[in-house]
């Protein structure tokens, strides 16, 4: 764990209120945008406020922010409530401030209440970080954008927790990790009446949701399996340490298959052909082939009717990862849940024929220039679908 991780993960644990979000093109200014310094969405309005701004009002108030380098800014904080505006924002940074470069897109920014004017800044670069972050927490990329809640439930959703309840019940350790996905989706589906039909028009829109239910799901099984360990004091440090350490552990391990076995269940559902796993050049297993293993080792068969798809959650600096592992396929398509990446790393990813793919809502968090070039789940389904439907027929 790196020293700005543990710093970031203390300060929010003690924090008042705690927020995180992805930075995004428009943050920067790097997508043609005068608004100044970083949006607030409502939902988090406690984290800058005691009380919600009145429309047909502005009102601000300034604090201390102290970053993770030690340096302190003097930032305003206000809401916009005259005119057509309705919106929060933190701003006054300064000239000198280092996270409103190009590739701090896509950087994961925390902010942490300590009290009414003296808060704590984070910004945290790298892939691994970021993930070991929201795996601290148990929240998913899409639980962005709004305040920490580490005792977050969907209340609002009173069906799914009971049945979110009911099948806990009938548990007495955590399933393995492929049948804990099949779980979430079953009964995100059961109490939301959601049919295949649904998750073919919409296949964006229902994976997250099946993570988001995903991730509510083992935040319960936690509490059950874990709760008569941490109700009984440790009997040293050591004790402790290796507990939290299997808890992260597990955490890491889920999150890390979760989103490929959710994927593999919406291209079922679509009937495309596909194969996970395939060992191909240098013992290399891309995540996804399609069709399959077979036809991307029969020289044979055209090249142009294979489909690459790597899966990464996060994919600032992992991307590189996927180059060399299906040497037959020059352009890959990279499906992840990164909100933002810098235009650089745009730039590198179009020089070596990576295709992003991303949740439809998530295209806006990229620079302008790019997001035409961006496939959503959708898109990506009809592109592979249109080849598998006019594939070129010859014996395998």
């Amino acid at each position: 764990m790196s020293d700005i991780l543990y710093k970031a993960i203390n300060e929010v644990q003690i924090a008042q209120y705690a927020f995180c979000r992805f930075i995004t093109a428009n943050d920067t200014g790097k997508n043609g945008s005068h608004q100044a310094g970083f949006y607030i969405p409502k939902c988090a309005a406690p984290l800058l406020f005691e009380s919600v701004g009145v429309k047909g009002e502005n009102k601000d108030k300034l604090v201390e922010v102290k970053w993770q380098d030690n340096f302190t800014t003097n930032s305003r904080f206000i809401y916009y409530g005259q005119g057509t505006r309705n919106e929060y924002r933190i701003t006054r940074f300064g000239k000198n401030f280092p996270f409103f470069e190009e590739d701090n897109v896509g950087d994961l920014l925390i902010i942490a209440k300590q009290n009414e004017t003296y808060y704590s800044g984070f910004v945290l670069q790298t892939d691994q970080d970021i993930e070991d972050f929201l795996n601290y927490f148990n929240l998913s990329p899409d639980m962005t954008n709004q305040l920490i809640n580490i005792k977050q439930t969907n209340a609002s959703e009173k069906l799914l927790d009971l049945y979110i309840t009911e099948l806990v019940s009938t548990y007495n350790d955590f399933p393995e990790t492929k049948k804990m996905a099949q779980l979430a989706r079953e009964i995100y589906n059961k109490s939301n009446k959601i049919t295949d039909i649904d998750i073919c028009i919409n296949p964006d829109l229902q994976l997250l949701k099946w993570i988001d239910t995903e991730y509510n799901l083992f935040r319960n099984f936690e509490e059950k399996v874990y709760a008569p360990i941490y109700s009984v004091p440790f009997t040293n440090c050591q004790e402790l340490i290796n507990f939290s350490n299997s808890i992260l552990n597990r955490r890491k391990s889920r999150a890390g298959k979760s989103l490929e076995h959710h994927l593999s269940a919406i291209f079922t559902i679509n009937k495309l052909e596909y194969e996970e796993q395939v060992i191909t050049e240098d013992n290399k297993k891309p995540d996804f082939i399609f069709p399959n293993g077979e036809s991307y080792h029969n020289i044979c068969f055209p090249t142009d009717q294979l489909v690459f798809l790597g899966v990464k959650t996060t994919c600032k600096d992992r991307w590189r990862q996927i180059l060399n592992e299906a040497n037959r396929i020059e352009t890959k398509y990279l499906f992840t849940l990164q909100q933002g990446i810098s235009k650089n790393q745009l730039k590198e990813m179009k020089h070596e024929h990576i295709k992003l793919v991303v949740p439809t809502s998530y295209i806006k968090f990229f620079n302008n220039e790019f997001q035409s070039e961006i496939e959503t789940l959708n898109s990506f389904i009809n592109i592979v679908k249109t080849k598998q439907n006019n594939k070129f027929i010859h014996p395998i």
